[in-house]
């Protein structure tokens, strides 16, 4: 069983997230904007992190992952960019073509068995 992080300002994406990852044997915890997701990762590091972009301002979601990889204890937590900004990218390539530190984009809405394929992916499962 592993700990997902789910940071999302939608409470209806964090709910059917949550059903799909719980019922797969994970522990769910979320965050409904970048402070508080840095604060829970901080506090009980989980070993995902479903990150949106859109949340408390538009690029809250990248400031995170830049915070992430910026921190010696949070930088080796793989991140998924879970997102409707666009469509999935290649890795860590956000459409005005800046790094992002992320290992997997998914657009929304999101597939289950995707989710599960690509949580699973991080997990090195």
């Amino acid at each position: 069983m592993a700990k997902i992080l789910v940071v999302d300002d939608d409470p209806d994406f964090v709910k059917v997230t949550t059903k799909v990852l719980e019922k797969a044997g994970h522990q769910v915890v979320s965050a409904a904007n970048g402070a508080k997701a840095m604060k829970v990762m901080r506090q009980d590091r989980p070993d995902v992190v479903l990150l949106d972009i859109m949340m408390s301002y538009i690029l809250d979601g990248l400031d995170v992952s830049r915070e992430m990889a910026q921190d010696p204890e949070l930088k080796d937590i793989p991140v998924i960019m879970v997102t409707s900004l666009t469509g999935v990218k290649g890795s860590g390539v956000f459409p005005t073509d800046e790094y992002v530190p992320v290992d997997e984009w998914l657009s929304k809405p999101v597939d289950p068995e995707t989710l599960l394929a690509r949580v699973n992916k991080a997990l090195g499962k």
